[in-house]
């Protein structure tokens, strides 16, 4: 057997190309003392990956040129000499961008199939769900018959801040970037209204689509459509900065857009980073995955097959080509995995 690894061969100009990794084949490793062996069965693809890329210090990982990609997977134990795991058991741990890696352990937890489908464990009930859910929650602090905006709407973070709005009590108004995910975004996951940012007058559009103003905005993506979302704030508007997507392939950061309307809505604006909310992640787990379990709350996977593909897929991710959380499905979930 060998460890199929997409490896990190160079830093992006601008938006990332597939020459920007390249494809290793090496030995499957073996696992040592309080290790454990897994085989990777899906691999997250993440828009935070482009600023690890270029070097960004607000991340943990630091990748050099043949490096294999980081990255979060779900993952089945094949040998463990770990006490805490044993064959057969499924793991969220990161395997990085390859088909079989050893953890000691650290930072590791063990899925329960009854919970979820596992592939969950990277989207709404993953890193992405808890970002969404503690931003709103904790940040944002919704109040029923409010008005949430959130920006790239059908994606894990964005499904998750407009269903728990709903389930709040507060009225969800996506942006994303097609009527397809519009649609999607109101009628599978009950948001009140989606306004496509790629047709028509944003400013126009989200004026009918609040026209009590906007009284949290969660933002993925910044640029433009957060300048659109500030002309729109009511009194007292709560903003959670999430994500910059449209600033992650650009060498120098965009111009910022003009903050005047949020002092005179007596704005608060908040910056996330999800590693801060970690000691929620159990909390936002139990409480999503009941939502999910009783029919609540639903969520779309944008699946590609084979980890030799997974360059392709993330350089689509990054042009805004996927519809739903970007997984690439690296093995089958059965028994011998």
């Amino acid at each position: 057997m060998k460890n199929l690894r997409v490896l990190f061969a160079r830093r992006p100009q601008g938006l990332p190309v597939t020459g920007d990794f390249a494809l290793d084949e090496a030995p499957v490793p073996a696992a040592g003392e309080g290790e454990f062996l897994s085989r990777t069965l899906w691999l997250s693809l993440d828009p935070y990956y482009r600023n690890v890329m270029k070097g960004s210090q607000i991340y943990a990982d630091r990748l050099e040129p043949g490096m294999p990609m980081v990255g979060e997977t779900v993952a089945q134990v094949v040998e463990s000499r770990h006490p805490g795991f044993s064959a057969g058991d499924f793991v969220a741990v990161r395997n990085g961008w390859q088909s079989w890696a050893v953890s000691n352990g650290t930072g590791v937890r063990k899925l329960d199939p009854a919970m979820a489908p596992f592939s969950t464990a990277l989207g709404v009930l993953g890193m992405p769900g808890l970002t969404g859910y503690a931003g709103l929650v904790y940040l944002g602090e919704p109040k029923p018959g409010q008005t949430v905006v959130v920006s790239a709407a059908t994606g894990p973070v964005g499904c998750t801040v407009g269903q728990v709005a709903r389930l709040v009590g507060a009225r969800a108004v996506g942006i994303a970037g097609s009527d397809e995910k519009c649609a999607y975004a109101v009628q599978e996951l009950g948001f009140a209204a989606c306004v496509n940012h790629r047709r028509g007058d944003l400013k126009a559009s989200l004026a009918a689509a609040c026209p009590d103003g906007v009284d949290v905005y969660f933002d993925n993506v910044g640029g433009d459509t957060l300048a659109a979302v500030l002309g729109r704030l009511a009194l007292g508007a709560r903003i959670v900065l999430c994500g910059m997507i449209e600033a992650y392939s650009m060498d120098a950061p965009p111009p910022g857009p003009f903050l005047g309307p949020v002092v005179g809505a007596r704005a608060t604006m908040k910056g996330l980073v999800v590693y801060d909310w970690l000691h929620k992640a159990d909390e936002q787990r139990r409480v999503v995955s009941a939502w999910i379990r009783e029919g609540r709350f639903r969520w779309r996977e944008d699946v590609t097959d084979g980890l030799e593909h997974a360059p392709e897929a993330f350089c689509r991710l990054m042009r805004g080509g996927n519809f739903g959380k970007a997984l690439v499905r690296v093995a089958p979930e059965t028994a011998s995995s």
